[in-house]
């Protein structure tokens, strides 16, 4: 009778045992176990990516010749476009080397673009996280600011040989010094999660209670403020929809409406600083 009571906790025994083993192993052991473990997972995830761009390639092979010629009627419009902004851009670059000139202001730094494709996506409430195509083989580097044409997607939180693991701006453990645009007064932005069924949204702090929302098709615009040496001033991070009484009372916090293009996208850009001596 007492073995057969015993034989049903069996696997609570085991499961104890193990945890308790676990527990008392040395921290880089586990970190090794931890590494380990993600390098011999990786290459699936990034075996099933590949598969995908291949199907989406002969995928637009079944498309007829009039689609084609639609699409590239587009892409022609699009790249006039692109030509044009590249020329206000080189423009508006020599401007302002000109007034850091007669300013005398240091430069800001430069950054290369490194553009990667999104392997997986996991925006449950506890993670908010993405995880790119690319790692130390291509030179990314912890912390690297990620972005895209909306504006900031996150930041690089760990780096493996052939990816990177990528949090996003809903991730409550993630941090930035923004800004309202046209407004130099500096605020905090951290990340707000995400409930069941909902969309992901971040919180602005300290927000100065001058500031009112009138009506909801010109809501305030939150860029980065460049301080803090991640990234560079003026990049969107989404617009303040609903501003409420701070914890001291003398500023607002405001729920931060994010870009929908978060949850689906396919490519990122990661920003790689560029050493002054290069």
């Amino acid at each position: 009778m007492y073995r057969k009571r015993l034989g049903q906790f069996k696997p609570l025994i085991v499961l104890g045992v193990a945890t308790m083993a676990w527990l008392t192993l040395p921290v880089v052991f586990k970190s090794f176990a931890k590494t380990s473990f993600y390098e011999f997972q990786a290459p699936v995830s990034l075996t099933s990516s590949y598969v995908r761009d291949l199907q989406d390639f002969w995928a637009a092979r079944t498309k007829s010749k009039n689609e084609l010629y639609e699409a590239g009627q587009g892409l022609a419009r699009l790249n006039a476009a692109y030509e044009l902004t590249a020329l206000e851009n080189n423009t508006l670059k020599d401007e302002i080397a000109r007034l850091e000139d007669l300013l005398q202001l240091p430069s800001r730094p430069d950054y290369q673009y490194e553009i990667a494709r999104v392997v997986e996506r996991d925006f449950n409430a506890w993670w908010q996280r993405i995880i790119i195509r690319k790692g130390r083989d291509y030179g990314i580097p912890v912390g690297a600011p990620v972005v895209f044409v909306g504006g900031v997607v996150g930041r690089v939180s760990e780096v493996h040989a052939y990816t990177s693991t990528v949090d996003i701006i809903s991730n409550n453990h993630l941090r930035l010094a923004v800004v309202i645009e046209g407004d130099n007064r500096p605020l905090s932005y951290r990340g707000g999660g995400a409930e069941t069924f909902a969309t992901p949204v971040g919180i602005a702090e300290f927000i100065p209670v001058d500031i009112q929302i009138a009506d909801t098709e010109n809501l305030p615009t939150l860029v980065t403020s460049g301080m803090g040496g991640v990234y560079p001033a003026g990049i969107r991070v989404g617009e303040i929809r609903r501003l409420k009484q701070g914890a001291g009372g003398m500023f607002y916090d405001g729920e931060v409406v994010l870009d929908e293009r978060l949850a689906s996208l396919t490519e990122v850009a990661v920003m790689i600083q560029i050493p002054p001596e290069q």
